[in-house]
């Protein structure tokens, strides 16, 4: 595995649907999309101010891996198998994190691209979310925070995801991630106080249901 940048690509969080490893038809989940710069360019994105502040601006981090050629179709098919709802094949050039420099950014800077193959979405994926108040944070956080698919929750993907990324080596996650890991974390707070709430709630009721006598035991009110 090595980690390293592309630079004519944009990921995007929470911006596809997932109809089956992270989702339902019913209810699709939200997973990371890597998409054209010059598709993301012709999209009002509400994150397009994060695209700035974020210390990779203009690329997308990530790792690649070597497949040994007589696992290769294997791979491939697998793969194929995986990213089969709305997702192409494309080879583009990864600059590699690892040289001389303490500094993975200057090395990925500075480094030979080598070929790589990557599944991205087109504008013609039904998946993907062009509705603007689909892609908001807050709307994408609670999506997430109810999803669960075939291969699990939602809020996992997105916490495994945070963790890939800060081992990237570049001492930080991507802004969006942790930024939606905040708001998805924040809504399960919630959630958990809203149930130990109803769970108080029909305690007391229960209680009143009892009979006076049953309410106090010798000089003890339970």
């Amino acid at each position: 595995m090595t980690s390293g940048s592309q630079d004519t690509l944009v990921a995007m969080c929470g911006d596809s649907g997932s109809t089956d490893h992270r989702g339902t038809p019913e209810q699709p989940g939200r997973v990371v999309t890597v998409i054209e710069r010059g598709f993301w360019e012709t999209l009002d994105d509400p994150l397009a101010s994060l695209e700035s502040e974020s210390a990779s601006t203009g690329k997308v981090w990530g790792a690649a891996y070597h497949i040994p050629s007589s696992h290769a179709e294997e791979v491939h098919d697998y793969l194929d198998e995986r990213e089969i709802d709305g997702y192409s094949v494309r080879f583009t050039p990864f600059h590699p994190t690892t040289g001389p420099s303490d500094d993975p950014q200057e090395n990925a800077n500075h480094a030979t691209p080598i070929t790589c193959m990557v599944y991205i979405g087109q504008p013609t994926n039904p998946q993907f979310l062009r509705e603007p108040e689909r892609r908001a944070p807050q709307d994408v956080a609670r999506v997430i925070s109810a999803g669960y698919g075939q291969s699990g929750k939602n809020t996992e993907y997105l916490y495994l995801l945070e963790k890939a990324l800060e081992g990237l080596g570049l001492g930080t996650a991507d802004v969006h991630v942790t930024d939606l890991v905040k708001r998805v974390r924040a809504i399960e707070a919630a959630g958990l106080a809203d149930i130990e709430e109803r769970e108080a709630e029909q305690e007391v009721k229960e209680y009143l249901a009892r009979s006076p006598a049953e309410h106090v035991h010798g000089d003890r009110i339970e």
